[in-house]
């Protein structure tokens, strides 16, 4: 994860600064809300062309991991279902603690707790998949 999360910091990056220079951003606080989109939409589209392309990302490939769906090669609509349901936790508590107008380090605890249930559940799984996976019927291999 600590690969992946170096690898995406460099596509987050230049997002960032594309969306910056063709929106004339001074801040980022200017267009948070489609800045926020965007980069969910261009993570995406990192994963989904990395899924359906090999199965692997990046750092996937380093550790050698690959993706399968059921009928082995990954279909874009399972890979792109699949990166949605991978906030299944994280995106509900972000909106509850938005509404609750929770701050500080209770945000930042519950945030933690709602982003560790994916390995707890691999871990309990009796194929010791994630949830996303059990739902979509995608697993991860040795490559």
């Amino acid at each position: 994860m600590t690969y992946e999360a170096m690898l995406l910091f460099a596509v987050v990056f230049v997002a960032g600064y594309l969306f910056d220079t063709l929106t004339q951003s001074r801040n980022a606080l200017m267009l948070r809300h489609t800045r926020q989109a965007w980069l969910f939409v261009v993570l995406g589209a990192y994963f989904v062309w990395f899924w359906t392309h090999g199965g692997q990302t990046l750092a996937m490939k380093t550790w050698r991991i690959r993706l399968v769906g059921p009928a082995v090669r990954l279909t874009v609509g399972r890979a792109v279902a699949r990166y949605l349901l991978l906030w299944i936790f994280a995106v509900p508590t972000l909106g509850i603690l938005y509404l609750a107008d929770v701050q500080g380090w209770a945000a930042v605890a519950a945030l933690a707790a709602a982003l560790l249930l994916p390995p707890i559940y691999a871990l309990v799984d009796r194929d010791g998949q994630f949830v996303h996976d059990r739902i979509l019927g995608t697993r991860l291999v040795a490559d």
